[in-house]
């Protein structure tokens, strides 16, 4: 199987999630915070190109179907379990978020077994919207600390905003989406 671009992206998007892991994992280091966050954008600018691509040049493909959304859980999925391991974030929240992701991931096998296939909706897309900001956010703290403390703490303060945006939109989202879609489970 040759592959197209999108599904090239994709691929390279999975192969950045180890190595973004390795520079978050050395939170003490804000060189290291900072190459995270600039692999973390350059992970998040491919997922936005390989769509547009693949939906602009009729380039969409089964793969693409099935990978992209995986390699956009690995990604993000992978940032807020180091940020848990960081204690930049509240177990908790990423609890919840990941069980949302976990749940509409399932409501989309269900769809999918009976032949539909749900998009994600404009509360979905938000809520990737808002994670998207509120990671590179997270990133950030460390490389603040060097700033100076005042705007370590706005910076602080502006990242826990974020993140609980980011966790509402998420239960928000993902209590609609089973809402809307409570037929695909209702003869299980």
């Amino acid at each position: 199987m040759k592959m197209n671009l999108p599904n090239k992206l994709t691929m390279i998007r999975i192969l950045m999630v180890p190595v973004f892991v390795i520079f978050v994992a050395m939170h003490n280091s804000a060189i290291c915070q900072l190459i995270a966050l600039l692999l973390f954008i350059i992970a998040s600018l491919t997922d936005l190109a390989d769509g547009k691509i693949a939906r602009s040049r009729n380039l969409v493909t089964d793969f693409g179907k099935f990978m992209d959304p995986i390699a956009d859980k690995l990604l993000v999925m992978s940032a807020l379990i180091m940020l848990v391991e960081q204690n930049r974030m509240p177990g908790w929240v990423c609890m919840l978020i990941l069980a949302r992701e976990f749940i509409v991931s399932g409501f989309r096998l269900v769809a999918a077994s009976k032949g539909t296939v749900i998009a994600a909706g404009i509360w979905g897309k938000l809520k990737t919207v808002s994670q998207m900001i509120y990671i590179p956010m997270a990133l950030f703290l460390v490389p603040m600390k060097e700033v100076g403390a005042d705007a370590h703490t706005i910076w602080n303060v502006l990242t826990n905003i974020m993140m609980y945006i980011s966790l509402a939109l998420a239960v928000y989202s993902g209590f609609l989406y089973v809402w809307v879609n409570r037929e695909y489970i209702k003869d299980m």
